[in-house]
């Protein structure tokens, strides 16, 4: 019987509709390095014919360890039999290989008198589900520990940040307990990557190959080279962005690779924080603990009220994208400012030049007053005539409506494009119908890393520089606010590329 210290931190989740498929992928994954396989034979038709696939394929890789689970319909599984008729297939299982087996709760509860023979011969996970939140933790504890097993299986939705704090305490909060806890959708995503150095047993990750059997799961190559899984530790700084959508971001690819080539105990990860759960992810925040975190769209404005201390140039600007702790304080400063300046700096001299910012949020904001401190001519333009006027007004700028620049009334020597138009998912929007007004065009979203915007300029014959440019020079620059190191410049923009390629 496996011991907490035999399992691998991460289990492959199989699931598939015939044997031969089942082996198939888990052989894939063994040939890629992984030793730790779950076999969900209830994903099978006839689920019996999984046993003989746990025997034919320990047979060929007795090194692996197999965790049966046939999880019953009635608790969102795809097994249509009684809760008899489950038990005697996990059993036969284990008698084939399988080194541990997951009930789920409900099925535990109804059966407690028939588990005893189960539990004597292999390490015995008692699971419990909730795909449509997170309940209170401490009542879910209570009654699962009624029932005797070597494990406790915790998996809820997370719907809001804190959720996922609340399930990666549980093996803090009990300390004698061994608990597989994690949260399912992408704002439970943090528990994939931090539950294992939190105290769980092991998390769950998808084939390489093949969809996973739970929302959120990732494959265990992206765990292990992305995330590091088992490389940072119990104390490691954790740092992260924070944003809406959050799944584009590249910023989790570039952070982790200069964490490791500065040999930091550290991880960097994506949270999902809706516009209306900016405290409730502060409270995350401050539980983990999180070292620092990134800002990006929606939050840049609204952050600065929760914040301690605010660097003067962010707070002229209206806007933070950069957050770390020092002293027990949360600070907030703009690295997107010289973001913008950086690459325009080194092909035009801004002192002399004309430029036409488009857009009014955060990261408008920060080009529109850095551009204005170099001494360039300011125009702004945007969606919104009414915030374009107040920022205008903010830095000493021209408002430009939009149909002002029709028919090529107006040049600019460069124009900043500071809006989501154009960024991944939404390839296709541009904020220009025809004739692009300037000789040179900045855009700074940087997914895709050629924008429509972009492709039009290269048509039109304008000299263009890349969001990625942008990302670079600001995400160095949040490096060295969170780390208090120098940042491996190199190594962080071909991370970049990498990510979007």
């Amino acid at each position: 019987m496996p011991s907490r210290a035999s399992f691998p931190p991460i289990c492959i989740a199989l699931g598939f509709p015939t044997p031969g498929k089942l082996i198939e992928h888990a052989r894939r994954e063994v040939d890629a390095g992984e030793t730790f396989l779950e076999f969900r034979l209830d994903y099978l038709p006839k689920p019996s014919e999984g046993v003989a696939a746990i025997r034919a394929f320990l047979n060929d890789r007795p090194e692996c360890v197999i965790l049966a689970t046939c999880r019953r319909h009635q608790n969102h599984g795809r097994f249509n039999g009684s809760i008899e008729e489950q038990l005697a297939i996990l059993s036969d299982a284990v008698d084939a290989g399988a080194r541990a087996v997951d009930v789920e709760i409900e099925s535990a509860e109804s059966a407690q008198a028939r588990l005893e023979g189960l539990k004597s011969k292999c390490f015995f996970i008692v699971s419990y589900h909730n795909y449509e939140g997170t309940p209170p933790l401490e009542p879910l504890v209570k009654r699962m520990t009624r029932v005797g097993a070597d494990s406790y299986k915790i998996v809820t939705t997370a719907k809001k940040p804190s959720d996922a704090q609340r399930v990666l305490a549980l093996s803090k909060a009990h300390p004698k307990l061994k608990f597989v806890m994690l949260a399912m959708g992408e704002a439970g995503f943090p528990t994939r990557v931090l539950s294992p150095a939190m105290g769980g047993l092991y998390t769950y990750a998808a084939p390489s190959t093949a969809e996973g059997t739970a929302a959120g799961q990732v494959s265990a190559k992206q765990l292990r080279t992305l995330y590091r899984i088992e490389k940072f530790t119990k104390a490691a700084k954790v740092f992260g962005v924070i944003a809406d959508p959050v799944r584009h971001s590249i910023s989790p690819s570039v952070h982790n690779r200069a964490l490791q080539a500065r040999r930091i105990d550290g991880v960097y990860l994506p949270f999902l924080v809706k516009p209306v759960q900016l405290r409730d992810f502060l409270l995350l925040a401050g539980r983990l603990p999180l070292a620092g975190f990134s800002v990006t769209i929606p939050h840049k404005q609204k952050i600065m009220r929760y914040l301690d201390t605010i660097d003067p140039l962010a707070r002229r600007i209206g806007a933070v994208n950069t957050v770390w702790r020092k002293a027990g304080k949360w600070r907030g400063a703009n690295t997107d400012a010289a973001g913008v300046t950086k690459p325009l700096d080194r092909r035009l001299r801004l002192s002399k030049a004309s430029v036409l910012v488009v857009g009014n949020g955060g990261a408008a904001r920060g080009a529109a007053f850095a551009l204005a401190d170099a001494g360039a001519k300011i125009s702004i333009t945007g969606r919104n005539a009414d915030r374009v006027r107040a920022l205008a007004k903010a830095c000493g700028a021209e408002t430009i409506l939009r149909e002002q620049l029709r028919g090529g009334a107006r040049r600019f020597d460069a124009l900043v494009h500071a809006t989501s138009l154009g960024m991944f998912p939404n390839v296709n929007e541009c904020f220009f119908d025809d004739e692009i007004p300037a000789d040179l065009v900045f855009d700074l979203v940087y997914n895709p890393l050629e924008t429509a915007l972009l492709k039009r300029a290269v048509e039109q014959k304008c000299e263009t520089v890349t969001g990625i440019e942008m990302f670079v020079e600001q995400a160095v620059r949040q490096f060295e606010l969170f780390t208090g190191e120098s940042a491996p410049r190199t190594v962080m923009e071909k991370a970049a590329f990498e990510a979007l390629a």
